[in-house]
This record gives C-alpha cells, structure tokens and sequence, in this order.
C-alpha cells in the first residue's frame, strides 16, 4: 500500500525542471523517503540504479578512480554488469548516504555532466551534512521530508483536496464548521495523535481500521532512533543525548514545559549537556523552541539559547513513551489524561515546523505570562495559543492588550472550540493547525489594516 505524499508533487516537478541539479532528500528514520523515492522512479525511468549504501558495502568502492560519473558509472558496472545507463532515461539513486557521505562529492559532476538524474536520501543526514554541505555546494538541491502530516494523513483515509480546499474555505471565512464537520475531523485529528504520521503506523492503522499492534510499531521506532544515538553520537555524549531524550516526555507532562537539565540526571549540568539537544534536532528526532527574551520583531536573534522546549518531530512517538496505563485510556476512550496539554501542544509544534516555521515561545519570569508559539507576519508579531480545554488565553489578551508589546496586534487559538473572532484573537480547531500558513499567504486582518 503506497501512502500519498507532499514529496510526490515535488519530485515530479524536480523531474521536469531542464536544468535539475542532483537531489538530496534529508528527513529522520523511517518518514517515507525511500518509498516515495522508489514509487516516483518506478513511472518516471526506463532504467534505475539504487545502491544501498548500507546493504551493499562494496560499493563504497566506486570512487576508487575518484568522482567523475564516467568513473563512477564504469566502476559501478564492474560491480554489477546488468545496470543500464541509459542517458536521459536513468535515475541513480544513492540511499543511506550518511554511511557513505564521501559520495556527496560526485554530485558536482554528475550536475556537469548531465546524462543522468541522481537522487541521494538517508536518515541522519543532519549530523553528518557538513560535509555532504561542504562537498557539493552550488551542485545539488536539498529536500526536507518529514512524518505525514493531517493532510496526508486525510489522503490516505481517502480524503481529496476538496476536503482541504473546503477546510482552509471556511478558515478563510471565519465560517464556522456544522455539527457533523466538527464530530468528524476532530475524531480522526484525535487518531492522528494517538497514531502519529510515521508511514509504517498509519498504514497498519488503515489496512486494519483499528489501533492494533500501532504501539509495538511506534516502539520499535523508538528503540531504532535510540540504537542511532548509539551509533552516530561520539563518546560520553552518546549517555547524554539518551538521558535527554528519554526525559522529553515527562518533562513535558509538567505545567512547566521548559526542559531542564537539572532533571535529566542527578547532579546534571547545563555545561556538560551543552548541545545534546541540538543534535537531536539535527538528526531529526526532536523539535526546538527557543524562548524569546521580549516579545517583539524580528525573531531571529531575539531568544535566548541556552532556554528552550523540546517536542518530539512525530507526535505519536511522543504518545508511545506514556506509561502502559496512560496508553490504554488514551487508545480505549481517547482520554488524554494529563497527558493533554502536552500531547496538543507537540502536535501544534510539530505542524508548525512542517509547514517551515522555527519555534519560539515567551515566558516572563516576573509573572505567570506565558504564549505557546509565535509566528510573524510582513507587520506583526502573532502569538499562537493550545488550548487543551476551551479556556480562555489570558496571557495572549495581555500581550494584545498592553502597550508594552506594540509589534503584537492579534492572536490566534486552537482549541476544541469552532472558528470565531472576537477580541482581537481568532480562533480555530485544532485539525485547521496544517493549514495555518496557507491561510496566512493572503490574510489581512482588520487589526494591522488599523495600525496602518
């Protein structure tokens, strides 16, 4: 079963670009690279080479005459005389290339030389890309793929983009969704949390119509990315960057989402844990937001880096490290538990960095003022609020309100509760998050034509 996926349209217009570079799609284990990379070869190419560089070791030897394709290609042919190199008809695909990042530096003459397409993918691309980065700069276009988000996830219930199209419709309307739209999407938003967008879990989920054998999958997933740390991470950090990620849940589950070290290991210290967390971002496992030092224009530079939250990249990863009683409830009755707001605010984080935004949140340690996320717009600063229940967000009203923050001018909620305006604060459900960025390309509130 082939899951639909946001990187099809992509490859398919790579595909048809006549002056297409080399292509390198980064993404962490198991989001679907391999797969789609095999189902667009599969109608796109008379003849293709995969090469695995981990399954197939002995062709880490083709650069043994060095990197231009001709030496390559006849290399690769001496290895295996029954590959075809049809020019203008090929695709070569090198997958798992953070075993091989050495082959990185072909792709500048594969652009060159131009017969051929190349495809490179891998997990973990992220801690090794300085050197893929540094070895085929200007010669390749890079691919960012991630877990599926509630788009695909609707796609692969067999919902079409009329579906979406009627969705963002009604954000853009601010019309609110009936009874029977809002019963629907939120019930399969809440499968979407317990499931996560991990293609190996969502497929068993639909050939199945049940949660069945969807926790052992997601455990496996977790024990996978913990034998990477063990792997690619050096020395005493491999301990380190454990310890931290084994302690993002429960330090999530707390009122005070900010990770500290301090809780991670006794006697832990900030120095000696000193870019654990970066790693695991960079390998895909985890998302960072930083907390801003003032709320105002322009994010970049204004937050502070030693201070920060840590969601999971797939939420549903974050549901499978919940204790055996909590993942009962919560795949039984849907309970969320105490779980929730953790659970709602990951999956808020993780469709924001989907749609390309960096995460930033706001807490003033004078009071109890505190804001989720924060997006931007070309005038404003827009405070972004989860929450759990339909509570009112009292501290986005004050950023709103108070002349201390003049950059803030509205916000926006997700919540249980239907779409709405009132205050200043736009509200949304929570199944509209993946749309939030489309929304934004041609929203002009009322509240900045004002300030205008």
């Amino acid at each position: 079963m082939y899951l639909k996926r946001k990187v099809d349209d992509f490859l398919c217009e790579w595909k048809s670009d006549p002056n297409r570079k080399p292509l390198v799609i980064k993404g962490s284990r198991q989001v679907g690279k391999t797969e789609s990379i095999k189902h667009f070869a599969a109608t796109n190419y008379e003849s293709i080479i995969e090469i695995n560089f981990v399954r197939d070791e002995k062709y880490k030897g083709i650069i043994s005459d060095g990197y231009e394709a001709s030496d390559i290609i006849k290399n690769i042919s001496l290895i295996d005389p029954s590959k075809r190199f049809i020019p203008q008809k090929t695709l070569i695909f090198f997958d798992e290339i953070t075993e091989f990042p050495e082959i990185a530096t072909s792709l500048k003459f594969f652009c060159i030389d131009g017969r051929f397409d190349v495809i490179c993918s891998g997990s973990m691309l992220g801690v090794n890309y300085r050197k893929i980065e540094s070895n085929s700069v200007g010669y390749k276009k890079d691919y960012e793929m991630f877990s599926l988000d509630f788009e695909e996830f609707l796609w692969a219930k067999g919902y079409d983009d009329t579906t979406i199209q009627n969705m963002l419709a009604h954000m853009k309307e601010l019309r609110p969704f009936n009874e029977l739209e809002m019963k629907v999407y939120h019930s399969l938003f809440l499968d979407f949390c317990v499931l996560g967008g991990m293609p190996a879990v969502v497929t068993e989920y639909i050939q199945r119509n049940t949660f069945e054998n969807s926790l052992d999958t997601q455990r496996q997933l977790i024990s996978d990315y913990k034998e990477d740390i063990r792997k690619y991470a050096q020395g005493i950090d491999q301990t380190r960057i454990l310890n931290v990620f084994n302690r993002i849940a429960p330090q999530l589950a707390r009122e005070n989402k900010k990770f500290q070290i301090s809780k991670v290991a006794s006697g832990a210290r900030f120095r000696d844990y000193r870019g654990c967390a970066e790693w695991l971002v960079d390998a895909g496992m985890v998302n960072i937001c930083y907390c801003l030092e003032f709320p105002e224009l322009p994010l970049g530079g204004n937050y502070d880096p030693d201070v920060f939250k840590l969601y999971f990249a797939d939420t549903g990863l974050l549901v499978s490290m919940l204790d055996d009683e909590s993942q009962e409830d919560l795949r039984a009755n849907k309970n969320l538990g105490v779980y929730k707001g953790a659970l709602y605010e990951n999956i808020v984080g993780e469709a924001l960095v989907k749609q390309h935004y960096k995460l930033y949140y706001y807490k003033r340690d004078t009071s109890t003022l505190e804001t989720d996320f924060f997006i931007r717009s070309m005038t404003s600063l827009i405070p972004v609020e989860v929450k759990a229940a339909t509570g009112k967000a009292k501290s986005m009203n004050t950023l709103i309100s108070s002349d201390r923050y003049p950059d803030i001018r509205y916000g926006f909620k997700f919540s249980a509760q239907n779409i709405g305006h009132e205050n200043f604060t736009y509200t949304f459900p929570y199944f509209c998050i993946f749309l939030l960025k489309r929304f934004m390309a041609d929203f002009h509130p009322a509240e900045e034509r004002i300030s205008e």
